[in-house]
């Protein structure tokens, strides 16, 4: 008999983590006479190691974006701790640790700024008024623009690029400061699979050229499978799935059996690769539409 679903242990490790939660609750206090405070996250526990990739996956009002203001420093706990690379979030950030990629650019794209000046302003904006760059900051900039394939479009206008360029050109303005920690906040909302994919390849190399610690946090499994190679389930609470072998079809089915449980209750899924099926019970034919073409179906 298969297993119990099963939510594996923090991975246990000889390096310092790059990120420790400890025991982390967030409560929104009360914001009128008729409402009450509203907690966000109850006791959350987990230990992120360098180097790698942690997707945190959950609904919408599930705590998500709450976590990313308390790794940045933009919250403070109510209750608990957190570090990164042993300093306060607040400290790591103005030293320059984390890099950070919203969900949304407020920043008013009719101005007439290049993306290079983009850029440039990430990594000098805690210099004085009117402070050159330093051959550094100019090799920096360069090198960031260059691993996010914008080197040729770097004099180009910030407000004349696509979609998908202005999303390279944000990530080259998070990495121009050579943090050590990315955070990813919904990254590929309305993104097709193929972009996602080549999203996940892009992360991928910027992860393994810098040595960067990424968090990604979605709604979407999709864009949680594309980039990490571990996986947290965050609904006001949090499990975590450690997965150093990659995401594979099991992982994924712990990870669904949770995120519906609060729907059908508690389930049992198994899932594994097709090609590796020896269950003369199981048919693997839900994606084979070339006979229902062949038929005439879209006469």
């Amino acid at each position: 008999m298969p297993p119990a679903f099963h939510v594996a242990s923090h991975p246990t490790s000889a390096a310092e983590p790059a990120v420790r939660i400890q025991g982390v609750s967030y409560t929104y206090p009360a914001t009128g006479i008729d409402s009450n405070p509203v907690q966000a996250l109850d006791n959350i526990d987990l230990n992120i190691q360098p180097r790698t990739k942690l997707g945190i996956l959950g609904p919408n009002g599930g705590g998500k974006s709450t976590l990313i203001k308390l790794i940045l420093g933009m919250l403070k706990p109510s209750k608990g701790s957190i570090s990164i690379f042993n300093s306060t979030p607040t400290k790591a950030r103005n030293q320059g640790l984390i890099g950070y990629l919203p969900q949304r650019i407020e920043a008013d794209l009719d101005w007439p700024i290049s993306v290079r000046q983009v850029v440039t302003l990430a990594r000098t904006c805690n210099r004085k008024p009117w402070t050159k760059p330093s051959n550094e900051d100019r090799e920096a900039i360069d090198r960031s623009l260059e691993l996010v394939n914008l080197q040729d479009l770097a004099d180009r206008p910030i407000g004349a690029l696509s979609g998908g360029q202005l999303q390279r050109a944000m990530i080259a303005r998070a990495i121009a400061i050579e943090p050590k920690l990315l955070v990813l906040d919904e990254p590929m909302v309305g993104v097709d699979i193929a972009g996602q994919q080549r999203f996940g390849q892009l992360i991928n190399t910027l992860q393994e050229r810098l040595e960067l610690t990424v968090i990604v946090v979605s709604h979407d499994m999709r864009a949680i499978a594309a980039v990490a190679d571990r996986v947290a389930c965050l609904s006001r609470t949090l499990h975590f799935h450690d997965a150093p072998e990659g995401l594979t079809p099991a992982v994924l089915a712990q990870v669904f059996a949770h995120d519906v449980a609060g729907v059908f209750g508690d389930i049992h899924i198994d899932a594994h690769r097709a090609e590796d099926c020896d269950d003369p019970s199981h048919t693997h034919t839900c994606c084979d539409h070339e006979d229902s073409d062949k038929s005439g179906g879209n006469q």
